[in-house]
Formats: C-alpha cells, sequence, structure tokens
C-alpha cells in the first residue's frame, strides 16, 4: 500500500514545488519577493465582462448545471472570432468545444486519442502539460526542438521514420510557453503537409494569439488549407481578457477530434458554470480595445525588463510575443543549473523566476520570467540583481553605465 501509483510514478517531481515553499518561508520571514515566476496575470478583468457576470448570475436558471461543451453563445462567439481573427470558418456545433482553460482541454484530448504506448512528438522546452498530458495517459513522448525552422522539419522526419509505433501525435506551442519563439504561416504548411501525408494529429496551443509586440498577428495553424482534416487547436482567455481565475479556453478544429474530446468531458464535468461562460462571450463579442491595451501593458513591460536587466548585468533577448522572457543564465551562475540558481537568487535578491529545467530538459541552461510585476518592480528587482551579480564578480560589475 505504500507503493506509488502507476501514473504518479510516471511523473516527476514538479519543479515548482522546490520553489514555492522557498518564497512561503521569505515571504513569511518579511522578505517582499518580487515574483516573475508564475505567468499568473494581475491585470483586473475588465469591468463589462465582469458586469455581465453579476448581471448573468441573478438569474436563479443560470444556477443549473451547464452544457460540458458549452453553451451555444459561447460556441458561436468564438467561431466568429476564428472568421474575424483568421479567416477560418467554424460550425460552433461540431468543431468548437468550450473547455475549463486550455490546459484541461488539451490533457482531455490527450485521454480521447491516446493508447498505451502510444508516441507524441513534443517540442523541448515546452509548457509541462503538452508532454505530460499523453504520459499521464499512458503515452510516450519523444522530443522535437522547441525553434519552428529548418531543423524542426528534418527532426519531425527523423521521428516519424525511427519511432517504433509511429507517431500519432505532433504538438505545436506559438507563439511558445517559455520560448516566445514564433511561426509563420509558410512553415506551418511545410508542417502540415508533412503531417497530413503520415496521417500524423496536429495539435496546437495558441493561447498567446493576441500577446504579441510587432506588426504581425501570430498566425493559426487552421488557416493552412486541409489543416481542419487532422489539426486542433487551443486558446484560452486567461492572457487575452486577464480572466485566468475564470477557467475558459477552446479547442477547436478537426469535426472528429472535436467529437472524441466531448465525448470525454461529458463524463469528466458539466462545463463552467454558465454565468462565467455568458461573460466569457461577451468579452469575445465585444470591442478589441480590450485586447489592445492589454498587449500594450505587456509589451511596456517587455520594454522596461529588457532595458532594465540589460543594464543591471543581464542581457535579456527581447520576445516577439507572449509574456515571458526565456534569457539563459547568468555566465557566473551557468554551472548551478537552473534551478539552483533561482533558488540562490530568491534568497540573495528576492527576485523569483521560473527554472527553465520545470519546461524540459533542454531548458535547463535558461530560467522563464513572467511580465506580471509593474514597471516599478521591475526596475526595483534590477537594481538588486545588479549588487547580486557585481558581487559574483567580486565587486568588478560588468554593467551598462546609465546615460546622463
Amino acid at each position: 500500500m505504500h507503493q506509488d501509483f502507476h501514473r504518479i510514478r510516471r511523473l516527476p517531481p514538479y519543479v515548482f514545488e522546490h520553489i514555492n515553499p522557498i518564497k512561503a518561508k521569505a515571504r513569511a520571514e518579511g522578505v517582499d519577493i518580487i515574483d516573475f515566476g508564475m505567468g499568473n496575470p494581475d491585470l483586473p478583468t475588465p469591468p463589462h465582462i465582469v458586469q455581465k457576470l453579476q448581471e448573468t448570475v441573478l438569474d436563479a436558471r443560470t444556477h443549473r448545471y451547464s452544457a460540458s461543451k458549452g453553451i451555444k453563445g459561447l460556441r458561436k462567439a468564438q467561431a466568429s472570432y476564428y472568421g474575424r481573427r483568421f479567416g477560418v470558418k467554424l460550425d460552433p456545433d461540431t468543431q468548437v468545444v468550450a473547455t475549463l482553460g486550455s490546459k484541461e482541454g488539451f490533457a482531455n484530448m490527450a485521454q480521447a486519442i491516446t493508447a498505451p504506448g502510444d508516441v507524441a512528438l513534443v517540442p523541448n522546452p515546452t509548457y509541462p502539460i503538452h508532454s505530460f498530458g499523453f504520459i499521464i495517459s499512458g503515452g510516450v513522448v519523444r522530443s522535437m526542438p522547441a525553434e519552428p525552422n529548418e531543423d524542426f522539419l528534418r527532426a519531425l522526419d527523423r521521428a516519424v521514420r525511427h519511432s517504433i509505433p509511429k507517431p500519432i501525435a505532433l504538438i505545436l506551442n506559438y507563439p511558445s510557453n517559455p520560448t516566445a519563439y514564433t511561426a509563420t504561416l509558410d512553415w506551418y504548411k511545410d508542417v502540415v503537409d508533412y503531417c497530413r501525408e503520415h496521417e500524423i494529429i496536429i495539435l496546437s496551443d495558441l493561447a498567446y494569439a493576441e500577446i504579441y509586440f510587432d506588426d504581425n498577428p501570430p498566425p493559426s495553424v487552421l488557416q493552412v488549407p486541409g489543416a481542419i482534416d487532422i489539426a486542433v487547436e487551443f486558446t484560452s482567455m486567461s492572457k487575452t481578457y486577464s480572466m485566468p481565475g475564470w477557467r475558459v479556453g477552446f479547442a477547436v478544429g478537426n469535426e472528429r477530434l472535436i467529437s472524441a474530446l466531448a465525448r470525454v468531458k461529458s463524463y469528466l464535468d458539466y462545463g463552467a458554470f454558465t454565468p462565467v461562460q455568458v461573460a466569457a462571450a461577451a468579452a469575445l463579442n465585444g470591442t478589441d480595445e480590450v485586447i489592445e491595451e492589454v498587449r500594450r501593458i505587456y509589451k511596456d513591460r517587455r520594454d522596461v525588463m529588457v532595458e532594465s536587466f540589460t543594464r543591471a548585468g543581464w542581457p535579456l533577448p527581447s520576445p516577439p510575443a507572449t509574456m515571458f522572457v526565456w534569457t539563459p543564465i547568468p555566465s557566473q551562475y551557468a554551472h548551478l543549473g537552473s534551478l539552483e540558481f533561482a533558488k540562490l537568487l530568491i534568497a540573495e535578491t528576492g527576485v523569483a523566476v521560473a527554472p527553465g529545467v520545470g519546461f524540459g530538459e533542454y531548458g535547463d541552461n535558461y530560467v522563464r520570467l513572467a511580465l506580471v510585476e509593474n514597471e516599478q518592480r521591475t526596475r526595483q528587482a534590477a537594481r538588486a540583481i545588479k549588487k547580486f551579480l557585481a558581487a559574483a564578480d567580486g565587486g568588478k560589475s560588468n554593467v551598462v553605465p546609465l546615460k546622463a
């Protein structure tokens, strides 16, 4: 009775379980933790969405069980969004399912399509559920490069030729969490063509479709002709509308795959609380000004973080999308690996980051910083890191001097 259950044995220790107690202990001791670790949006949900929730919850009829696949109005709103944003036509009855966040939808899709021993191709590093959804379902994960380029396409071909059994699914995540890589429509076309030829399902995580900082909105894989034959895409309202605790996401795409997901969900849940779904539909049907304001705030935070940390002696790459900065560990501490560096950083500076190893073994030389603190707090963190790095250099800091 003391042996771990089979599925639990297949799960490694959750990396963030090592970090969270350290943060909690420091806070209990009065330390002001500046927390870039968890991608937990701090922005309030826009007032008109909250108001719609309040209005709807007063109707007692909405207190009953809801619809597992999502109420009709919400599914229609998501289909309309895909039409406006991507030019992709979806049938809200057969090609759209509302999920309890994209994470739940992804995990249940893995349950729906995976038999014991099935192989899934998953980028490494990547968001943990992309791997562990299949592992929990009894599948086997083969790692792929994270960057969407020619190397990825060559690795895809090798994986299909040398995996036994042949892979059933390929996971895509662009803009990527944690790396912030973005993909082009031409690259998607090459992937779709290959996967259609080899009858491989594509599961695309597009949670950060609206958090981008240049003039090139990230495309959907479903924009590629024929992608609907093999692909399902997952989106979320958590970041776009600052609704992380509301737990509203979507799976859209191939009818057969969507039907399988809907059937699994029908055994597991009755859907989100109806007023939450009504408010989510109001968000999707509302003005894009809300999205533009969220995007502007994250861009400003990105610019301040990159500038202030770089001046402090820790050069950060400027991400083109997402609410994350993915950066190598400072050279002075590269030997520690991401987990030990993250622990040391909290202890010495009160700044928390996410260890890259939590997103896969190939992330161990990196850490992820979430854009969830305001500009003042970010500059405060940079000052602490400047002192930390100067001490590591024996007082000889490699910081960039501020302009007069």
